[in-house]
């Protein structure tokens, strides 16, 4: 398995993987193009991918334009095996050391991606869009989190 940085080669596999899913599916496909891809991965923010046996199973980008998680999605059958959460956390850690500003993300309710968001410790904070869950992650509990994890590994 090997997790890196997106490129723009990677955007009709990163689409592939987007459409795949099974819960937060876009009512509409081609809402989201490829050229919104690349100014996501190029521009605004940075994307990551994961990569096993030269398959593109996963795929994370964020925002740092709006602050906002833009996407972190898995192929379903690759889901539960810590990939989503080794997007995340290095999305994450990526993101803070850019800045400081509080990052969001939306989300279905009564999904899986809410359970783990909330797993992660994001904080619910309200409503986004069409009824999603609007999350939010400070710099402050991040930092603290990622402190946290690297005194347990130490002891």
């Amino acid at each position: 398995m090997t997790i890196r940085e997106a490129r723009l080669d990677d955007i009709r596999q990163i689409q592939y993987v987007r459409n795949s899913v099974t819960e937060n599916t876009l009512s509409d496909p081609s809402l989201v193009t490829d050229e919104d891809c690349a100014n996501f991965i190029v521009h605004r923010g940075k994307g990551w991918v994961c990569e096993i046996k030269n398959e593109l199973v996963g795929f994370a980008i964020v925002d740092l334009k709006e602050h906002n998680i833009w996407a972190l999605f898995l192929k379903p059958e690759f889901e539960k095996q810590g990939i989503g959460k080794l997007l995340h956390d290095g999305m994450l850690d990526w993101y803070f050391a850019q800045t400081k500003t509080t990052v969001w993300l939306g989300t279905s309710p009564h999904t899986r991606a809410e359970s783990f968001y909330r797993k992660a410790g994001w904080k619910e904070i309200g409503t986004h869009g069409k009824g999603e869950l609007k999350f939010e992650m400070t710099h402050q509990f991040w930092l603290s989190r990622s402190e946290a994890k690297k005194q347990a590994s130490i002891e």
